[in-house]
């Protein structure tokens, strides 16, 4: 039987990489895997030789203090995968773990093919990496067309499969009326999926509510959050004041409500392709700490943050980093689209436009397990 090691190193990476695992699952059942990945991965019955949790960790300082652990676990993941012995190796976003620990593996088993799915943001920073990657990467799984272009000129083989979170969902028909109140209008909140990103984005986000609640008393606001960070969230909200607000972790019932939404406030990240999908108005916030900005804004070199605004190469969503990522700003700019429907509209007009431009005539999950599939047949 052929093997797969899936590596993910985020919650995200972990939700992505389980869409194409339960498609290859269905086109091909004679296969034996082994992760590190979330609670997505472990649904579809893969086990996971540790928490995902111990390997993620937000910005340089973060990183920095947690070195040793971080290479500790880099170590024994290398180790884990060289006794599972894999005829592949797919890892999934979060290159900075993901492929430090490909590259390792790549020296020891000669034989194993390397596919990386989510490329690296060289389009955003440190261009170089490509020339490095092509030693160890085998295949890159592209999720945007003007990709190709950076991996191409370096030889490597690479596939646009495009992004799962712009794939058309058959919902099942569930009830949340339960959940939500009937005669309230939802926002969707999402605060990341990082402990770092929660800790940081929650206090703010918070009073961006009782901002809110002074001025409107018919809201009722939605935390998307994992199951992992459920608990965490709820310590934050607790301590609050507020009181129109929900939790929701589980994923079925979370794209619903994101649906039912009248607007999304989201911090930068995969999660706003999502939302875009489904035709919310949103902005998009995100804050670190001085020293890790400062880092960042040295190497970055993209004007925006977010993937909509860098292929319109304007801000179609506004972005509120950093010093303007504050209740005060995240108020008055989430106001502005509620009192101005026009303003709304073409937001989303302008949307649809990028997003016909990412989407595929097959569910990307679809293309990725059949390249996936006709790799490991050959192996």
């Amino acid at each position: 039987m052929k093997k797969i090691f899936i590596l993910t190193g985020e919650p995200s990476g972990d939700k992505l990489a389980s869409k194409v695992i339960g498609n290859l699952m269905k086109v091909n059942p004679n296969i034996e895997y082994l992760s590190v990945g979330g609670e997505n991965l472990k649904k579809l019955g893969i086990e996971t030789i540790f928490d995902l949790k111990e390997i993620t960790y937000l910005g340089f300082t973060r990183v920095f203090l947690n070195i040793f652990k971080i290479n500790r676990r880099i170590n024994e993941t290398v180790n884990e995968i060289i006794k599972f012995n894999p005829d592949i190796l797919l890892t999934v976003d979060s290159p900075d773990f993901t492929l430090r620990v490909s590259e390792k593996v790549k020296k020891k088993l000669k034989k194993i093919k390397t596919i990386h799915y989510v490329a690296p943001q060289v389009w955003v920073w440190r261009k170089g990496r490509v020339k490095k990657i092509k030693k160890f990467i085998d295949y890159m799984l592209l999720l945007f067309r003007f990709e190709k272009p950076y991996f191409e000129k370096e030889k490597i083989n690479c596939e646009f499969v495009g992004h799962p979170l712009l794939e058309e969902q058959n919902l099942a028909k569930i009830d949340i009326n339960q959940i939500i109140s009937k005669n309230k209008a939802l926002i969707s909140i999402f605060a990341g999926s990082r402990t770092s990103e929660i800790n940081m984005l929650m206090p703010i986000l918070i009073d961006f509510i009782k901002l809110m609640n002074a001025k409107y008393n018919d809201f009722t606001y939605i935390f998307h959050s994992t199951n992992e960070n459920f608990s965490l969230v709820k310590s934050h909200t607790s301590k609050s004041e507020i009181k129109n607000y929900e939790i929701i972790s589980d994923e079925k019932i979370k794209s619903h409500i994101l649906r039912k939404s009248i607007f999304a406030v989201s911090k930068s990240g995969t999660v706003s392709l999502e939302i875009c999908n489904a035709k919310i108005p949103s902005i998009i916030i995100y804050k670190m700490n001085f020293i890790n900005f400062l880092i960042i804004k040295m190497l970055v070199t993209t004007k925006f943050a977010n993937i909509i605004n860098i292929a319109a190469k304007k801000e179609i969503i506004p972005e509120l980093i950093q010093d303007k990522c504050n209740p005060k700003n995240i108020y008055n700019t989430v106001n502005e689209f509620l009192n101005n429907p026009v303003k709304i509209k073409n937001q989303i007009l302008e949307i649809d436009n990028i997003l016909s431009s990412f989407k595929t005539e097959k569910p990307s999950t679809e293309l990725a397990s059949i390249f996936i599939n006709k790799i490991i047949k050959q192996c």
